[in-house]
Order: C-alpha cells, then structure tokens, then sequence
C-alpha cells in the first residue's frame, strides 16, 4: 500500500520521496532523481573500487557525485554491507529513523564489468563479484521501498549467467513485487551514446510501466542526442591535455603516455577521424605504431578500428565504458580538441 504524500510522516520523510542509491559511482543514476522535486536523495553508497588491480578508494567518483548531487557517499564496499546497520547509519546521517517501508526508490546498479561481453572471459566465467546482483535483495528486503531501478550491460538478462538476475527476480517477486527487466537501446530515449542496457524495474504499489510504455507516441529528435547537443556548450573552455580548468578542479583531462601519442592524436582528422585516416599523413612512419602499419598495408583494421579515434560532432558518442581513460580502447578523443573525454562539474542543469 502507498503511503499518504499529501503531508509530513513522524519521520519528517514526506512529502519528499526518500531515494537510496547503492554503487553510486558519480551520480549518473542519482541526478534525475535529484533534480526532480519532491525526490529526495537519502543517501548514497561506493566503495570507489576500480579495476582489481588498483583497488578500492581510486576512483574517487565518490567527491563527483557529493559535488553534483549534494550528498556525500557512505565508502563501503556492498558485499560487506549489513543491511541492518546500513539503515541505522542512514538514520543517523539524515536525524531520523529510517523505517522499512519508508524508501519511494532504491537504485541499485552493480558493477556491469563481469557481465558485459567486452569483457571476452565472460562467456565462461561466472564472476564472484556478479552476485552482487542478488545483494542488493537483502537490501531491498530490509528496506522494502516501494520502487527498484536497476541498470546493467545487456548480459545481465541475456548473456551466459543469467541466474542473477532471475535469482533476484524470484526473490523480490516473493516480497510482493512486480519485476519487469528489458534490454533497451538508451539512444532511442534521449542519451547522447549507443549505449545497450538492462533495465529491471520492480514496483509493490502500482503496476510497473516500462520505458516502452512511458515514450509511447513520443520520439527523440536525432539532434538531441549527439556529441554537440551534449558536450558542445563546453567547447569554450578548452582544456590541455593533463591539465584541469582553474575554473573548475573536476574539468581534467587524463594525459597521454608519450609526446608520440599526442601527435597521433592530433594528427587524426577532426570530427569523427580514426587512425585508419593517418595512412597517407606525411608523418605515418614516426607516429604510427607497427601493428597500424601492418593493420594499413593489409587493409585489415581489425575488430576495433574505433581506437584512437576522435567523437563526431553530430552523432551519438559510442558507449563510454569504464577505459575511456585511454586512447587505445576506443572512440574516446574530443572532436577538436587534442585530449581525451574529461569529467567536469556540471552546475545548474
């Protein structure tokens, strides 16, 4: 049953609408949320763990998201979290008691590296880490909100382990819930990349309605949804590689290995050119590598001809995935600018 939203509870909840956010990384799930009255962010979770070489703590997506979103993550690592003393330090943080029930929405998006078929061992290995999925149940059993959203590659509902999601499927639908899980192309709703998703909506207190139901009629115009519509308002200020805006510490741009990687770079055609356009450059011979030579004479570009290469203008970015950091793993270079994407402050949006 719905609560009344019309006035305060004891709790001081209502009439905002209380979010949680686990593996909140910098805030991408959590900003629509925030910026929708009367939801209100409670709290966040992120253990800021980045690839396993490196660790927990390095991400430091956790001050991001404290910037943009106005409350600063709990550093927890969701595997070990006690759903108890998990709602007992939320009570805490906010004053008053967080009481089971009391939560409109739990967003729960747990690490997709294990599931995506980037990753090519998925195919054959289940992942520990992949039962984080059925986690973040044990959390919405001891919350029980009235919504669940959760997001994850395709694979999730359509790869070689698919026992997560149904696993956490059968148990939420066991607590009284409707669970409906889709994979969406998000270009077709308005993001601005090619990015192919799960999404599981779970609802107690009113039939679920899907992305599909909510747009239908309506459709996305394709200039909303490119490079420049997104990230072109920001040319303006253009940013070196290796260098942050003295305007803004969160507007930096990783660097580049080498000065041979910088002129590859700035070599490669603006707006949408890849490395496979260096073949008849003047400097071929000093800033290619060898492998791309050899990719050239054979006219071969291999399974990921995008490496290297920079974002077009005037279409959607490809999916930025976790090694945007990196020229070599993909389309990830500015149209203009001879640098890499950069994470930025966004303000007033």
């Amino acid at each position: 049953m719905a609560r009344d939203r019309s006035s305060a509870d004891s709790n001081g909840y209502s009439p905002c609408w209380p979010v949680i956010d686990l593996f909140s990384g910098c805030g991408g799930m959590s900003y629509g949320f925030a910026r929708r009255k009367p939801y209100r962010i409670l709290a966040a979770v992120d253990a800021e763990h980045a690839k396993p070489c490196e660790g927990f703590g390095r991400l430091e997506c956790n001050s991001t998201y404290a910037a943009n979103i106005g409350v600063q993550p709990i550093d927890r690592d969701i595997a070990q979290l006690c759903p108890e003393q998990f709602v007992k330090e939320v009570s805490d943080q906010n004053g008053a008691p967080l009481r089971r029930g009391d939560l409109t929405v739990l967003l729960c998006c747990p690490p997709c590296t294990d599931f995506s078929r980037a990753k090519p061992n998925n195919h054959l290995i289940d992942s520990p880490k992949n039962s984080l999925v059925f986690k973040c149940a044990d959390v919405v059993e001891e919350l029980f909100p009235e919504f669940v959203l959760m997001e994850n590659a395709r694979e999730l509902i359509t790869g070689n382990h698919p026992h997560h999601y149904r696993q956490f499927a059968n148990r939420l639908q066991a607590l009284g819930y409707e669970v409906h899980g889709q994979v969406h192309m998000l270009t077709k709703f308005g993001l601005p990349q090619t990015r192919e998703r799960a999404l599981v909506i779970a609802s107690r207190i009113c039939p679920v309605k899907t992305l599909d139901d909510l747009w239908e009629g309506w459709s996305i115009s394709p200039g909303a949804t490119t490079v420049r519509h997104a990230i072109g308002y920001l040319n303006d200020k253009p940013v070196n590689a290796g260098e942050n805006n003295p305007a803004d510490p969160m507007h930096e741009a990783p660097g580049f290995g080498s000065e041979f990687v910088r002129r590859r770079i700035e070599a490669i055609p603006r707006d949408g050119g890849s490395w496979t356009d260096l073949a008849g450059h003047p400097d071929a011979d000093e800033i290619l590598i060898p492998s791309m030579k050899t990719r050239i004479a054979e006219q071969d570009f291999g399974s990921h001809p995008d490496v290297y290469g920079r974002l077009a203008w005037d279409r959607p970015a490809v999916t930025i995935k976790r090694e945007c950091a990196h020229v070599g793993n993909g389309r990830y270079s500015h149209p203009e600018q001879t640098r890499l994407l950069r994470v930025y402050l966004q303000r007033n949006a």
